[in-house]
C-alpha cells in the first residue's frame, strides 16, 4: 500500500514479507526508497493498508495476518507524562471506551467457558462422532539461489508437533536463525 504515515505530505511505500516483516520506505530522493521503520511479526502477512482507523488524527497502519489476526501500528502515543506528583486523570470518553471492553471481554470469556461445557458434554456421550479437523496449510518451497539450498516454508494456524520429510536421496538439513525446531534424522532402510 502506499499512504502517507510519516505526515510529511508525500506518500510512503508500505511493504509487507513473506516472513512477516513490515517495511516502511520513504522516497526522499529519486534515486531509491529509504527504508524508514521496519516491525516483525511472528507470522507471514495476507494484507496491508494504511489510513485512520481507530482515532481521529492518529494514522495507523493495519495488516492482516495469515490465521486471521489483525495487528494495527499506530502514530498515537503510547504513554502520556504527567508532573511529579500528578496523577493520571482519563476523560469520560476514555473512561466509558475501557468499561465497555472491559464488559465485552467478561461477556466472551462466559460464551467460551459455555461452549466449552457443551464441547465437554458432547464428546462424553454415546453418539459423539469424532472428527479430524481440517486445516488450512500455507507452505512454500524456494530456491535459494546465493547457497543453492531450497527453504521450506510450512505454516498452519495451529502448534505444529512434528514435520516428517522423506526423500529417496540424501538430504543436509541447513539450520536458520527462524528455527525453534528440534531436528532427528534416520536413516532410510533400503528394503
Amino acid at each position: 500500500d502506499s499512504f502517507d504515515i510519516l505526515g510529511d505530505g508525500v506518500k510512503e511505500l508500505l511493504v509487507v514479507r513473506d516472513e512477516g516483516m513490515i517495511e516502511i520506505y520513504n522516497f526522499e530522493s529519486a534515486d531509491a526508497p529509504v527504508l524508514r521503520h521496519d516491525y516483525a511479526l511472528s507470522e507471514s502477512i495476507a494484507s496491508i493498508q494504511g489510513g485512520c482507523v481507530g482515532k481521529d488524527g492518529y494514522d495507523e497502519i493495519l495488516a492482516a495476518t495469515y490465521s486471521g489476526w489483525l495487528t494495527g501500528l499506530t502514530t498515537e502515543p503510547v504513554h502520556r507524562e504527567g508532573g511529579s506528583g500528578e496523577e493520571l486523570k482519563l476523560s469520560q470518553e476514555m473512561q466509558s471506551k475501557i468499561s465497555s471492553l472491559r464488559n465485552e471481554l467478561e461477556q466472551l470469556q462466559i460464551k467460551v467457558l459455555h461452549e466449552r461445557e457443551k464441547y465437554q458434554q458432547s464428546s462424553q456421550s454415546s453418539t459423539a462422532v469424532s472428527s479430524v479437523p481440517a486445516f488450512s496449510v500455507n507452505d512454500k518451497f524456494t530456491l535459494n539461489k546465493d547457497d543453492a539450498s531450497y527453504s521450506l516454508i510450512l505454516e498452519v494456524q495451529t502448534a505444529i508437533d512434528n514435520v516428517l520429510v522423506q526423500s529417496d536421496v540424501p538430504l543436509d538439513l541447513l539450520d536458520v536463525d527462524k528455527n525453534s525446531a528440534v531436528v532427528s534424522f534416520s536413516s532410510c532402510d533400503s528394503e
